[in-house]
């Protein structure tokens, strides 16, 4: 599944032990999605692809993410892992979806207007 949008937040990184004894380490981040609706969308990175990314604010990216949903105690928790990121560019040089196509004129000037009304 791909997500696409502008990174709006980037969340303190998270690191701890497994029960192993194994290092692991997570970041955070805000995705703000556009189109006319845009949604929220809290993301994590682990490991080394923290580095390997290099995510920053204000970033237009796509992602590559994977969705898994927990139960715990009756209560559902979901997370959104990203593995793969893709660097759009700006915004402006993206075609917007919701432009409409230009329309010069609806009929030529030599041509009758043929309407009742």
């Amino acid at each position: 599944m791909e997500l696409s949008g502008k990174i709006i937040q980037i969340l303190p990184e998270v690191s701890g032990n497994s029960r192993n004894g194994n290092a692991w380490r997570k970041q955070e981040y805000i995705l703000e999605t556009g189109g006319n609706y845009p949604k929220k969308v809290c993301l994590s990175i682990w490991g080394d692809k923290i580095d390997q990314f290099g995510i920053q604010m204000g970033e237009q990216v796509t992602l590559g993410v994977d969705l898994e949903s927990r139960e715990y105690n009756g209560r559902w928790y979901t997370d959104v892992k990203a593995y793969k990121v893709d660097r759009t560019g700006s915004e402006n040089n993206a075609p917007s979806q919701n432009s409409m196509p230009e329309v010069s004129s609806f009929h030529s000037d030599n041509e009758e207007d043929t309407l009742p009304f």
